[in-house]
């Protein structure tokens, strides 16, 4: 008997605890075991999909959502007849490992994938996003730190393109952690990253910043820079508490530095629909900040540190993943919500 046939054969609690016994070791009849959503898939199994279907299917036959909401059928877009000025998009959550660099680089990548020009921003001296798409940050000679504190360096001299048609990377390394401290002394020191991204605007379609886990001087030079601001936001209870001072920091940067800077949506990370937690704090987050609020959620899946390991975007290494079909909707709501010019 293959293993399709077993899997078909045995019901799920079953397939699962016999396939992996440790982790998840027999409690009592396999018969008697209950779970809070029979149809939703275990956190080690990842069902193949459609990777260009609707999610509306995954998230239950009545067409309703995780949020709640009635889930839209976002349409794939069609490829741009031209390219620029590009939509500047800053990911942000002073809260670390809530997935913002994987939202980053999966975002960046399905966008490209529709045939629009994506540029990646790696604006945190721990590069993350620059590991999570295969380059080395301690092999780099120039990075964005020496885009923004040399002023021979150019965007041209930074860039590098990555194995995705259409998504161009500015990486960075520790380097960056220096331009901090320097930059305080600045005239303008707030408007660096903008002035560094001026010449390539006209370039791409959207440039996608990746934020460090921090409210300091680099976040706000990012969302400066940005038109709009991408929340990822863990369904965990930390994390939803540090929401209402990132929304202070934004409204305040709207106020005193960048009057265009707009809250582009709230995107639940890590969500698991068989616990009451995550359910929950899902439901706090949309009566608080309503449409605001991303129809697409971002599912648990061991697939996504498996992209990390292998350096490239979760589209390509795991292309028919419920995971890859999750940031293809988002990138498609996306581009629903913010056309750009």
């Amino acid at each position: 008997m293959n293993e399709s046939t077993f899997q078909n054969a045995v019901p799920r609690q079953a397939y699962v605890r016999q396939r992996y016994p440790r982790r998840y070791p027999a409690r009592a009849p396999y018969e008697t075991l209950t779970d809070p959503d029979p149809d939703a898939p275990p956190l080690d199994v990842d069902p193949a999909v459609d990777p260009e279907a609707s999610l509306i299917e995954l998230y239950g036959a009545d067409g309703i959502g995780p949020t709640g909401r009635p889930m839209p059928n976002f349409p794939a877009p069609p490829a741009p007849e031209r390219h620029g000025p590009a939509k500047i998009i800053a990911m942000c959550n002073q809260k670390g490992g809530v997935g913002k660099t994987t939202s980053a680089i999966n975002l960046g990548a399905a966008i490209a994938e529709y045939g629009w020009h994506v540029l990646l921003v790696d604006f945190d001296p721990q590069g993350a996003l620059s590991v999570g798409l295969g380059v080395n940050p301690m092999e780099l000679e120039l990075t964005v730190y020496n885009l923004l504190m040399q002023s021979g360096v150019t965007v041209d001299d930074v860039l590098l393109k990555t194995s995705i048609p259409g998504l161009d990377l500015l990486p960075s390394n520790i380097d960056l952690s220096a331009a901090e401290v320097q930059l305080v002394n600045e005239v303008a020191r707030e408007q660096t990253l903008a002035r560094a991204l001026r010449p390539v605007v006209s370039d791409y379609d959207f440039i996608i910043i990746d934020c460090q886990p921090s409210l300091g001087l680099l976040t706000v030079n990012a969302l400066t820079a940005a038109h709009s601001v991408i929340v990822p936001l863990e369904c965990e209870y930390f994390a939803l508490r540090g929401v209402a001072l990132l929304m202070e920091t934004i409204d305040k940067v709207q106020e005193r530095l960048n009057p265009e800077l707009e809250l582009e949506g709230i995107l639940a990370t890590m969500y698991d629909a068989r616990t009451v937690h995550c359910r929950e704090v899902l439901q706090r987050v949309v009566e608080a900040f309503g449409d605001e609020v991303f129809h697409t959620v971002i599912g648990r899946t061991v697939r996504f540190p498996e992209t990390t390991v292998a350096g490239e975007p979760i589209t390509t290494y795991a292309s028919n993943s419920v995971g890859a079909a999750a940031y293809r909707q988002l990138a498609r709501e996306v581009l629903a919500r913010c056309p750009v010019a």
